[in-house]
């Protein structure tokens, strides 16, 4: 069986912040298994579990700002048990911060004292890259000086490989280099899945081999159609590459 399908939901924002409800609902009609929310558009986290509930869908995931992460740890842990999340993300960190490899290792330790707190809760942490963290500070990559200050059980790695592919590494090749830290990872081209630079065979080969992914997440910031129609593409996509 695939791994279950998710969207990542500010592929829908401009949506979202005006009917969470029913744009969860058209993503259920779609055919996707669950959702990664980015915020809760115009309902608080109790409405977007009774709304995602009503619609059928698993909550794969959610992002959750390195500000909130840092003045509200509880809430975020509280949303996520509300929303039966297994999985928070980081989904990103000001890029002018990478000015060494002493500073990019403390990031990481910064993000594992957040994921040791949620791992006492049950819930695994991960940091989402952009091309940034491909880039090379004192040598090495900018995720790998995050990542090697972490223990994995406190931070993961939510592989996006569009922006792995964007950074210069190859996206499969990278996905066997991190191995069982991905634990979820954003399948996103350019627009729509599969009208891009990725090579998703290779993608799909490495994640099989690895074996570790509980979610596959379908990311779309650019589209060649409306929104909701170039998630419904990138699903049909991955569904006749028999991924979904």
């Amino acid at each position: 069986m695939p791994t279950p399908l998710a969207l990542q939901l500010w592929s829908l924002r401009d949506r979202t912040k005006t009917d969470f409800a029913g744009t969860v609902a058209e993503v259920a009609k779609i055919g996707y298994q669950g959702v990664e929310t980015a915020g809760f558009g115009n309902l608080d986290a109790q409405g977007a579990a009774a709304a995602l509930k009503a619609a059928g869908l698993k909550v794969a995931g959610m992002h959750v700002g390195i500000d909130a992460l840092k003045t509200n740890l509880n809430k975020c842990i509280s949303d996520a048990h509300l929303l039966g999340a297994k999985h928070v993300t980081c989904p990103g960190w000001p890029r002018d911060h990478f000015i060494s490899g002493a500073a990019c290792a403390g990031i990481g330790r910064e993000l594992a004292s957040i994921g040791a707190a949620f791992r006492v809760h049950g819930i695994q942490f991960a940091f989402h890259n952009h091309a940034a963290e491909l880039a090379i500070v004192d040598g090495r990559r900018v995720f790998d000086w995050m990542l090697d200050a972490a223990a994995p059980r406190d931070l993961a790695c939510q592989a996006d490989v569009y922006w792995v592919q964007v950074g210069g590494k190859d996206p499969a090749e990278f996905i066997r280099e991190q191995g069982r830290r991905i634990r979820t990872v954003h399948l996103k081209d350019e627009k729509e899945i599969g009208s891009g630079p990725v090579d998703f065979p290779s993608v799909f080969k490495a994640l099989d081999d690895i074996g570790a992914v509980e979610w596959c997440i379908v990311e779309v910031e650019e589209y060649n159609y409306e929104p909701l129609e170039s998630c419904r593409r990138s699903f049909e996509q991955l569904r006749a590459w028999g991924r979904a």
